[in-house]
């Protein structure tokens, strides 16, 4: 806890939260900041914080909730200024890795830079049992980010930057740390999947493109319910989707549906198909290892025909979406 900030009185939060699957009670959206506010700020006590944690593994966070949670992250993240130009910025969360498929979130970013889209990819550094973006990156000679200002400074010189999200936000890394005592995960770990990490400014008002990706199908419901009640915290378009083992990046054996939500509303941007039956299965990394997923990127640069069809799709949707005004439809 922090000695120098004064505890937060949670008990009667923990009251509502805490009686189970049936019996417990949603908190407000003000009431959900305020408390996520002090988590981060690491003025619950550990016992308190526990409760609470598990009582959201229970309950499950309701829209309201999560715009509230959402809303107190934004507010203690060290945000990024995005370059200059006609191109919004992209923001990709990297939380999983590869497990059983390739990780393939870096190919997409460095695609995406290369069309002028300035992408910034935020995650974790290492995930045990898992390849992370951040490994692959590494392997590919591209450090992660020491800072907002360090990250910023390779948007404007190299449209891409790879942020940890201990450096965006201390705070939530605590959080997410406790998945390992807990045994679970926790609230957290859905919302740094959520966060655009760009400052809002007068200068760019219109927000950036947000990758979001669910793994379970009921998040679809509750995530599109999260952005189409709540549109000022999306501050910009978020392109929904069935994540590839918790990555964004695209499924190369099957089209999955990918939602656009802007200004509350929500449309099918593309339907979910399955790759037909005398389609020839995209090469990939013939490993799942970082060192063996950074030398097939390299080889896919130089030869883009052996990029795989939806990673080219979705390279296209979203470098589409990023150079249009959001006020207007594609």
């Amino acid at each position: 806890m922090n000695p120098i900030s004064p505890p937060f009185a949670c008990a009667s939060l923990i009251k509502e939260i805490g009686r189970g699957a049936h019996g417990a009670r949603a908190l407000s959206r003000d009431s959900a900041h305020d408390l996520y506010a002090a988590m981060l700020d690491g003025r619950v006590g550990d016992v308190e914080l526990g409760a609470i944690l598990i009582a959201y593994r229970i309950k499950g966070e309701t829209p309201a909730e999560l715009a509230g949670m959402l809303g107190a992250a934004h507010a203690h993240i060290a945000a990024i200024d995005a370059p200059a130009g006609a191109c919004r910025p992209v923001a990709i969360p990297s939380y999983n890795g590869a497990r059983k498929q390739p990780n393939l979130t870096p190919l997409l970013a460095m695609l995406l830079a290369r069309e002028g889209v300035p992408v910034v990819v935020h995650g974790v550094r290492t995930d045990a049992g898992r390849v992370t973006s951040a490994e692959i990156f590494a392997a590919l000679g591209i450090d992660a980010a020491a800072s907002a200002a360090q990250a910023a400074q390779r948007l404007a010189d190299d449209r891409l930057a790879f942020v940890p999200i201990d450096v965006l936000s201390p705070g939530m890394t605590r959080l997410l740390q406790l998945r390992a005592p807990l045994g679970v995960r926790n609230t957290t770990h859905t919302l740094v999947k959520l966060l655009d990490p760009f400052r809002v400014s007068a200068a760019r008002p219109d927000g950036a493109v947000r990758l979001v990706n669910y793994t379970h199908p009921p998040y679809r419901d509750s995530l599109t319910g999260l952005f189409g009640a709540y549109p000022d915290i999306a501050h910009g378009d978020v392109l929904l989707a069935r994540g590839t083992e918790g990555e964004a990046v695209a499924d190369t054996r099957r089209q999955v549906q990918i939602d656009w939500l802007r200004d509350g509303r929500a449309e099918i941007l593309v339907s979910a198909a399955r790759r037909e039956a005398d389609a020839a299965a995209p090469r990939l990394p013939a490993s799942l290892e970082a060192a063996a997923t950074a030398d097939w990127i390299r080889e896919v640069l130089m030869h883009t025909d052996r990029i795989p069809d939806a990673i080219l799709r979705q390279v296209d949707d979203i470098a589409r979406i990023a150079r249009s005004n959001v006020s207007k439809s594609l």
